[in-house]
């Protein structure tokens, strides 16, 4: 917690009670865990895509496949883990569905809610690209649909609604692809489109809207299609939201989403068709940001904007900038410090972000598949799926040393969930334990 508030308060007796309500709501929304085996979201407990323990796959090859348990339909969302169960979304007979997998990989309940949309990409999409995510009592999941929904840790419905129907369809390139997350006793989650574009809060008890935040931008074509996920992160003692997508980076009071900063300057030849695909990672007070894509020649960039500020904080608050490496789809990761990016092709390369500078390179055996999957850390290694379903292992702590691979024979575009003692990923088709 104490990363989270200002040395200042701390200091402060007369503001203790203040401190421990905001420590009750930051727990919350980090959501904490029982021990490092649990993976609550998408990227992880600290949404950075890394834990620091555990005892993890350093052997490759079939061996290490614990069990693959088949699915029901395909989806494109990473799979959650909580005091050992896995959640999942998927289709499921012609719907929504959450599913309940044990550490054993037997399925112990699905709960269906609602007719699945089909995607508009058959190959990469899905109807549920959205990754679920659980605050230890709720599990709460968006699809395609426009379905958002919370289920408690038996599969009953506590509630659902249909975002759709209330605000009309959401316009994108791709398939929708946000993942909601929980902030203290909020649902947040950001709908980045072409069309009226918002952050919106939502009770995590009963889903009613608590707020609702326009943030549309005049951007080039696609740009305004967001498939980023939102950060929590302290800003000066109080909950704050980050959001990364249509050129912009802002930053919303989580108590009623207005925006407290704006960044701009990302884009400034005005480049189209860069949609904002890639989450960024908070690290030492900042969030270093990917910009652009990096599946065309000269269009990939990354940069860092200081966190804190008020209004516009394009020019003040930007640390540093590189225009000759970056990212298209993965998400960057952060361990121990240093940010990992994981490039379109597997090459790989780790960032000091003091500086920016690279620290080292490294890179995946190449394939024609690329890499849709965001990597993720465990204990110094990082594990990456390219498409064509090859799991890839290397040690990056010091350097970058390959350790292996193992084929799981299907496409693999969701991102990888660590527990403490294995790697579990979704495929096309099965649910894998790697261990």
């Amino acid at each position: 917690f104490a990363a989270f508030v200002h040395p200042s308060l701390l200091a402060r007796s007369r503001r203790v009670g203040h401190l421990m309500t905001l420590a009750a709501g930051l727990a919350i929304g980090m959501l904490p865990v029982t021990g490092y085996s649990d993976w609550p979201a998408w990227r992880g407990s600290k949404a950075n895509g890394s834990l620091s323990g555990g005892k993890h796959p350093v052997r490759h090859g079939q061996e290490s496949i614990a069990w693959k348990l088949p699915l029901p339909g395909k989806g494109g969302s990473t799979p959650i883990i909580h005091q050992g169960v896995v959640y999942l979304t998927s289709p499921a007979e012609g719907s929504d569905a959450i599913l309940a997998v044990g550490s054993d990989g037997k399925q112990k309940w699905a709960t269906k809610l609602g007719v699945e949309s089909q995607p508009k990409h058959r190959t990469l999409g899905s109807s549920c690209n959205s990754s679920p995510v659980t605050d230890g009592k709720t599990v709460f999941a968006y699809f395609r649909s426009g379905t958002l929904a919370a289920v408690d840790l038996k599969g009953a419905v506590i509630w659902k609604q249909n975002l759709t129907e209330q605000f009309g369809d959401e316009k994108l390139f791709w398939d929708q692809g946000s993942s909601p997350i929980v902030v203290g006793d909020q649902l947040v989650l950001a709908r980045l489109h072409q069309g009226e574009s918002w952050l919106a809060a939502f009770d995590i008890k009963t889903g009613k809207l608590r707020w609702k935040q326009s943030r549309s931008f005049q951007v080039p074509t696609e740009n305004d299609n967001g498939y980023t996920t939102p950060i929590l992160f302290d800003h000066e003692g109080a909950a704050a939201v980050l959001v990364w997508g249509a050129d912009h980076l802002t930053a919303h009071d989580a108590k009623d989403g207005r925006v407290i900063w704006t960044a701009g300057d990302f884009n400034h030849q005005g480049t189209g068709y860069w949609p904002a695909i890639s989450t960024p990672v908070l690290v030492r007070g900042m969030a270093v940001v990917p910009v652009g894509r990096d599946d065309r020649p000269n269009q990939s960039r990354v940069h860092a904007i200081r966190l804190g500020g008020a209004g516009d904080v394009s020019a003040s608050h930007r640390v540093w900038k590189r225009e000759d490496v970056g990212v298209f789809v993965p998400a960057l990761a952060e361990f121990e410090n240093r940010v990992f990016l994981l490039r379109h092709k597997g090459d790989v390369a780790c960032l000091d972000p003091r500086s920016g500078e690279t620290v080292w390179t490294g890179a995946f055996p190449k394939d024609r598949a690329p890499f849709y999957s965001s990597p993720v850390i465990a204990d110094g290694v990082i594990y990456a799926v390219r498409e064509d379903g090859v799991l890839f292992a290397a040690r990056v702590r010091d350097k970058f040393e390959f350790l292996g691979e193992t084929a799981l024979g299907e496409r693999v575009v969701a991102s990888p969930a660590l527990a403490s003692d294995a790697l579990y990923v979704r495929g096309d088709k099965h649910l894998f334990r790697i261990q």
